[in-house]
């Protein structure tokens, strides 16, 4: 068996790994555009900012390493210019010295990843203007960074954009932030990353939403950004991070099947519409998980599982792959933010019906120190509570409790499900009710009836006689230091000898901080004989889609 790889990194290098796994007799390929075939993506922000202090460490494995251990014929700094499925030979050229030559194969696997996409305005190939892909982008952009620059500007707030925002703030760089869309961290929602973007602001970056780069120019030695808005920023170095782009070049030239958004057409086993070419990684359109349509989402740990399956397939095995859910999360400032499954975003663009509820829980036991507060947002089918997604901002324990998300929504888990899981609990760690537990609680709630409840986006702010009543059960200092506009305040705890004041001709919605004393209060109404829901995740919710609110 004679397999060549195209690409390496983490699709094409764990292709490679597992191929060799399974067979000693195979010979396997691999063709590599860049000095090293297998480093790690994720780390390159942290070299920059010097959080990895040691070079070295972002390789995953050496090329010394995968030829002598795997047995590997590494060709770097070469690439596939054409494949011929006809006779089943690919072109190589060596970039070292322009050599051309044929390689024949029995097996194509594909791994050339993603591209940063580089938007066709003036000035983007200027120095100074750099996308982050690899170790040479890294070491550019880290030479620049050390040597005194006082400026940058990143345009794109996704998750590199925002790994490297924190990098040059560590280095003293002041840094402005530029984000075509109103929000920083497209993927998640936009109320839950309103923490980071307060924290964004609060550590001097200049965050700049709702507008892009519109050209790029030097100016004594300096760049200038020119901005669509009209307004002008200058610095030192330019980062541009709005997106990758599948390299699926190759593969259209060849006649393999794509998608409308460049990405090649896999079935489950890796395979492309050429049975003896396989495809895996950045480079492939995959099936999402929860919504069962093809998208596109570049993630390490996906692209790893599908090289394996490739491999797998090729030598007999029956592996398949299941689909990607999106799981992922970043860092910032101390922060952090993850997310699994659908968004509200995605949920909303395909149609389906769904919920979302939040509350506001810390990561262990309140009572024991150090407890730090988290948002968790779960969206779910109202009506048999599947769960479709999950996001969470906050402090330490949010990578904890998506993890235990995903991997319910992997399993086909109901929130009926989350409120029944036992989880480990000792102060330090995590609470007799786990945050996940709460969440099913919540959720469950709603679908029983037990608590009916209404999203803060549809609160109507009016203080008019024919709308609901909107009632805040904290305490009156509570109260004092900010509520949600025409809300009344009876604090819980005095609720049932106030009920004659509430009017019984009108709906009324309760609240409170994150939505448990909301809950007690929603429980005495209804049985009370009044009509009634809970405002979802209380005021603390409403905060994240009014961060000028003032709390104490």
């Amino acid at each position: 068996m004679k397999i060549v790889i195209v690409g390496g990194v983490a699709g094409g290098a764990s292709a490679a790994a597992r191929a060799r796994r399974l067979s000693e007799d195979a010979e396997i390929i691999v063709v590599e555009r860049g000095r090293e075939a297998s480093f790690a993506n994720c780390g390159l922000p942290y070299y920059i900012g010097g959080k990895i202090t040691d070079r070295d460490k972002l390789l995953v494995a050496s090329p010394e390493l995968l030829r002598t251990r795997l047995k590997l014929d590494l060709r770097l700094r070469s690439f596939v210019k054409s494949i011929d499925r006809d006779r089943r030979t690919v072109l190589i050229r060596d970039l070292e010295t322009g050599r051309e030559y044929e390689e024949t194969y029995d097996k194509l696997i594909l791994a050339p990843g993603a591209a940063p996409v580089r938007p066709p305005v003036p000035g983007i190939d200027l120095p100074g203007v750099f996308t982050l892909r690899n170790l040479q982008d890294t070491d550019r952009i880290r030479a620049e960074a050390i040597t005194g620059m006082k400026d940058a500007v990143v345009v794109g707030a996704g998750f590199i954009g925002l790994e490297l925002v924190e990098n040059f703030l560590r280095l003293g760089i002041r840094t402005t932030l530029v984000e075509l869309q109103n929000q920083i961290l497209p993927p998640l929602d936009p109320e839950m990353t309103t923490p980071l973007a307060e924290t964004l602001r609060s550590q001097g970056v200049d965050l700049i939403l709702g507008d892009s780069a519109e050209a790029f120019e030097q100016t004594e030695g300096r760049l200038l950004v020119r901005l669509k808005s009209g307004r002008t920023v200058t610095a030192d170095l330019v980062s541009v991070g709005i997106g990758v782009r599948p390299e699926s070049g190759l593969a259209v030239a060849a006649d393999l099947e794509t998608g409308p958004r460049g990405g090649v057409r896999v079935n489950v086993h890796q395979q492309t519409s050429d049975p003896d070419i396989y495809a895996v990684g950045d480079v492939v359109e995959v099936e999402d998980f929860v919504l069962k349509q093809p998208t596109q989402i570049p993630l390490a740990g996906p692209a790893n599982r599908q090289g394996r399956i490739a491999a797998d397939h090729i030598f007999g095995r029956d592996a398949a792959y299941r689909g990607t859910q999106g799981t992922a999360i970043v860092g910032l400032l101390g922060k952090t933010a993850a997310a699994t499954g659908a968004s509200e975003k995605t949920l909303t663009r395909s149609g389906l019906n769904f919920r979302a509820v939040y509350i506001h829980p810390v990561n262990h036991a309140g009572y024991y120190p150090g407890a730090e507060q988290m948002t968790l947002k779960l969206l779910f089918d109202p009506q048999d509570g599947r769960i479709f997604g999950a996001q969470a901002v906050g402090g330490a324990g949010v990578d904890k409790r998506i993890d235990v998300l995903a991997v319910a929504i992997q399993a086909g888990l109901t929130v009926f499900d989350l409120e029944e899981m036992e989880l480990c609990y000792a102060p330090q760690y995590g609470s007799a009710k786990d945050p996940v537990n709460m969440a099913g609680f919540v959720a469950a709630g709603f679908i029983r009836g037990d608590h009916p409840q209404i999203d803060v986006t549809q609160l109507p702010l009016t203080d008019s006689e024919d709308a609901p009543l909107l009632l805040d059960v904290r305490t009156a200092r509570e109260f004092a230091a900010g509520h949600i506009p025409h809300a009344v305040n009876i604090p819980v705890d005095e609720l049932r000898e106030q009920l004659h004041e509430l009017p019984r001709d009108r709906e009324v919605l309760a609240y409170c901080r994150v939505g448990q004393r909301g809950y007690l209060a929603t429980r005495i109404l209804m049985q009370s004989g009044f009509q009634v829901r809970n405002v979802s995740g209380g005021y603390l919710t409403w905060r994240l889609w009014h961060p000028e609110t003032e709390e104490l």
